[in-house]
């Protein structure tokens, strides 16, 4: 896989200096994607459970099976960053699931003429979450748009809460969540390195513009997280 999002993050898009670049330059690099991935850290949870919900976005097959035309290429890096934060917050976590809606209206008619694998049913095997994370009857949160900011999640949450964001795509579903979220005047915290998305490049972007609009939202490392350093 082309590894443009590298240098999106370094030399193309944010040299050297400090901030937000050297925050995805280490979720591509040290905590991340060139030396086994997440799961490959030594750190472990840490040793009071962390502040907030974690929503772990759309951890779905269809983004995670390779022959599906929706693949996410990193799907197993985010995976592998989802399985360390979930002992971090316990029951405090929210799965959701992308689906199809039963007849698309306005402008969903033309995504799903572009898309017409996708119209199918709540129960079919493509809206479900991977075994892994659908093991144990997890709180599932389902939304027929790319956003899932909905009236549950934000219940949740709370009005004065704080959501971590974790999944698939990072240009896409987490994105879209994010904004609206932080819209709602909710404090939102995207791990970098928890998220893949379409390719590098557009992941890259997605964190970007996301890291824009600090303080309502930033852009952590799963470590920075884990380590207490997000605050």
């Amino acid at each position: 896989m082309s590894t443009g999002g590298e240098a999106a993050y370094g030399e193309a898009a944010y040299g050297s200096g400090s901030g937000a670049g050297d925050t995805y330059g280490a979720a591509y690099g040290e905590a991340g994607y060139g030396d086994g991935g997440p799961s490959a850290r030594p750190s472990g949870p840490p040793s009071a459970p962390l502040d907030g919900l974690l929503a772990v976005i759309d951890m779905q097959r269809v983004f995670a099976e390779p022959g599906s035309p929706w693949a996410v290429p990193r799907f197993e890096e985010a995976a592998a960053a989802v399985r360390r934060l979930l002992p971090a917050f316990g029951e405090r976590v929210t799965f959701t699931r992308f689906l199809a809606p039963d007849k698309p209206v306005g402008s969903w008619r033309a995504y799903y003429d572009q898309w017409p694998f996708a119209l199918q049913p709540p129960d079919a095997r493509l809206w479900e979450l991977t075994d892994e994370f659908a093991a144990g009857d997890p709180h599932v949160v389902d939304a027929t748009a790319f956003g899932k900011w909905t009236p549950e999640l934000a219940e949740r949450v709370g009005p004065d809460g704080r959501l971590v964001l974790a999944g698939v795509s990072t240009d896409c579903c987490v994105l879209s969540t994010a904004l609206a979220a932080a819209d709602a005047g909710i404090e939102v915290i995207v791990v970098a390195d928890g998220c893949a998305g379409v390719n590098d490049h557009t992941h890259c972007q997605a964190l970007r513009a996301m890291d824009q609009y600090r303080p309502m939202i930033r852009v952590v490392t799963l470590d920075d997280l884990l380590a207490g350093e997000s605050s």
